[in-house]
């Protein structure tokens, strides 16, 4: 049964080879923008991880140069600090999240993006957004979401970090054996992004920027073998097909990088013995608990920073009720549950 699965999933999914072929154009197309001077722009979500699921976004993270953004005045030290300076300010933000102070030398607060707040100066995020998203695209969270011949595409305007967060520096001593410790400095090495979205709850809502690890996660999961990365495939349709399938788009409260993060928990903690294409759909159970779980409590803790609960927001109350009675109802069907997929999304 489970290796029929896989063989499935592989025509569905891709194969390994077909996997590593999509990396490759994408990683090419991303280094063509580079070189003819389209900016610093980074292809991210399912396209750049390999999946070339219908209906799916074409996802991008843009980010300007001339600003070095550092966690602490020490860092602007460093001989290769250039352009305006801007500090993380974490203090009274949520876990994730973080207001940028723009260190001034010249004129730099007549930026349109720039507001005051006791008496020091701050890149807002609502107002980086508004001055990025042109005039025939709409804002999606963090994004510029808009059309080109009936295709879909996310613009997330952001800034880069070339250090690694402080409030994540934990996940390094997590990796005892998942990553590698190569792997893990490579991915603390180049640093993350800060994207132009804040917390909904929290304090400076409008202002506050989010901690992004994109980059970190492209590179965790081009590390997955191939049963991992068709786990992950098969809990994204599983998500679509069944869990959402019935959904109003209000209503669908779980996305694509929560199954993203119930694989790297389930790999990182060794709750598998082995990921091969025998146990498959073993690994797709796992980390369907590991959901279930999260739901239950109304906790999903981020992979890099745990204290930064990815429910929060939207899965409480009555809400949370509600999608733990419809994931319960799967999952007393037990691997059944796969059945219900349509036959657009069937797997086997």
């Amino acid at each position: 049964m489970s290796e029929s699965v896989f063989a499935g999933l592989c025509r569905k999914v891709g194969s390994s080879i077909q996997v590593n072929i999509r990396r490759e154009v994408v990683e090419f197309k991303q280094l063509y923008m580079r070189l003819t001077g389209e900016g610093n722009v980074m292809y991210s979500g399912s396209r750049r991880e390999g999946f070339r699921m219908a209906g799916s976004d074409v996802d991008f993270m843009v980010w300007p140069n001339g600003f070095q953004v550092i966690w602490n005045l020490d860092q602007a030290q460093n001989p290769n600090t250039k352009g305006k300076i801007i500090l993380c300010d974490c203090s009274e933000s949520p876990p994730g999240f973080t207001l940028l102070e723009l260190i001034l030398t010249n004129h730099e607060k007549t930026l349109p993006s720039i507001v005051r707040m006791n008496d020091k100066f701050y890149v807002s995020s609502s107002k980086y957004r508004r001055e990025h998203c042109g005039p025939n695209a709409t804002e999606h969270g963090p994004c510029e979401h808009f059309f080109i011949e009936h295709r879909e595409f996310d613009y997330a305007y952001c800034l880069q970090c070339d250090f690694w967060p402080p409030s994540a520096s934990l996940w390094i001593d997590r990796c005892h054996s998942w990553p590698d410790a190569q792997l893990v400095h490579d991915i603390v090495r180049n640093g993350c992004h800060i994207v132009a979205i804040g917390h909904k709850l929290g304090n400076h809502a409008d202002n506050e920027w989010r901690i992004s690890f994109s980059q970190a996660e492209q590179k965790i999961v081009y590390s997955m073998n191939h049963s991992q990365f068709l786990t992950y495939g098969l809990l994204k349709i599983f998500l679509k097909e069944i869990i959402n399938n019935d959904s109003d788009n209000h209503d669908k409260l779980l996305c694509s990088y929560h199954m993203k993060t119930a694989v790297f928990w389930a790999i990182q903690q060794n709750t598998i013995s082995r990921w091969c294409p025998q146990n498959i759909l073993e690994c797709f159970w796992v980390c369907f608990k590991f959901l279930l779980k999260w739901v239950y409590e109304g906790v999903c803790p981020n992979f890099f920073i745990p204290e930064n609960n990815m429910f929060l927001v939207n899965i409480h109350g009555q809400a949370q009720k509600i999608l733990f009675c419809r994931l319960y109802g799967l999952y007393k069907k037990g691997l059944a549950c796969l059945f219900l997929c349509p036959p657009s999304g069937a797997i086997s």
